[in-house]
């Protein structure tokens, strides 16, 4: 199982769509959000339909649970909040949680598991991709012997992030208008700085991680996801999908409906998607935001090699 870790808006949504076009590989989206937006808010899959009227999803309900009226929806939001917090991180990258917590956990977890193995079912793929991305619910599910867990952690320069996070964003999943939520560029730093360093405890503590940057990904697709199909077991032709392209547009993957049950509105494109870095930040994020945020996440902005060369 590949779980895409780090914060939003670093290009995850581009990544998960161009993983799930390697063979045997599901893509599912953010399966943190399910719960809520999926079965008790019906929102859309990523192929269009209702949650409730995916045949997709209906299969991995029947195969994981009996069917999805069977779930206790009200119990997991219980133990979301037990556990799978980002303040809970220090108790669980202790050596062993406590007995309460550990039974907290192995049963919030189970239905996880049972989600995946459901899906796995219902694909027919050996492989699966969740771009939950928090890196809380990569710590609850480290615990389970039964998950081959390799986490990718990506990364994307803050300022790119922090000005993301400033716009409005539409959610095209639920019927009524809605949007994404939005942070000034100091709450975006601070968050950028957290998952990301939780995201690299993760690696520390033993679970296999491989960090990739957005800039690398948009410039050297191909390559990119040679490295992580080589990291995760996947399957892939040398230089990567036959989907990915270049002509004198620049490069571009051609993408086929997903079953993502949440995440960024790019999850409903298909067919030629063009592969090129976001950049308008450097001329679009006012002075004074950037030298926040560059101030607030320096020391990782160096780790990652967007400070002293070339991004």
């Amino acid at each position: 199982m590949v779980y895409l870790g780090g914060l939003g808006r670093s290009g995850s949504t581009l990544l998960e769509r161009l993983l799930g076009e390697l063979p045997g590989v599901c893509s599912v989206g953010e399966v943190v959000h399910l719960w809520q937006r999926g079965i008790v808010g019906n929102e859309r899959c990523g192929c269009g339909a209702q949650f409730a009227d995916c045949v997709f999803w209906g299969r991995v309900g029947q195969e994981a649970f009996g069917g999805w009226d069977r779930v206790d929806v009200s119990r997991v939001a219980h133990l979301n909040a037990e556990v799978d917090r980002t303040r809970h991180i220090p108790r669980l990258a202790a050596p062993a949680p406590g007995l309460a917590r550990r039974s907290d956990l192995q049963e919030y977890t189970s239905y996880y598991q049972r989600v995946y193995t459901g899906i796995m079912a219902a694909s027919g793929c050996r492989a699966l991709v969740d771009s939950s991305k928090h890196a809380s619910l990569g710590f609850c599910l480290r615990w389970r012997q039964d998950i081959d867990l390799r986490v990718v952690h990506v990364v994307r320069d803050s300022r790119a992030v922090a000005h993301s996070w400033t716009k409005q964003v539409s959610r095209p999943d639920a019927a009524a208008e809605s949007f994404m939520t939005q942070y000034s560029p100091a709450v975006a730093a601070g968050q950028w700085n957290a998952q990301n360093g939780a995201v690299e405890l993760l690696g520390r503590l033993g679970t296999p991680t491989l960090r990739v940057r957005y800039e690398d990904l948009t410039s050297a697709p191909a390559a990119t996801l040679d490295e992580i199909a080589a990291f995760a077991g996947l399957d892939a032709s040398p230089g990567g999908p036959p989907v990915i392209g270049q002509d004198a547009g620049g490069r571009w993957a051609e993408l086929g409906a997903a079953h993502t049950v949440s995440g960024n509105p790019m999850r409903f494109t298909t067919g030629r998607v063009p592969i090129r870095r976001d950049e308008r930040w450097r001329t679009a994020m006012p002075a004074r935001q950037r030298r926040t945020v560059t101030a607030l996440t320096l020391p990782l902005l160096a780790r990652y090699g967007y400070v002293g060369r070339p991004a």
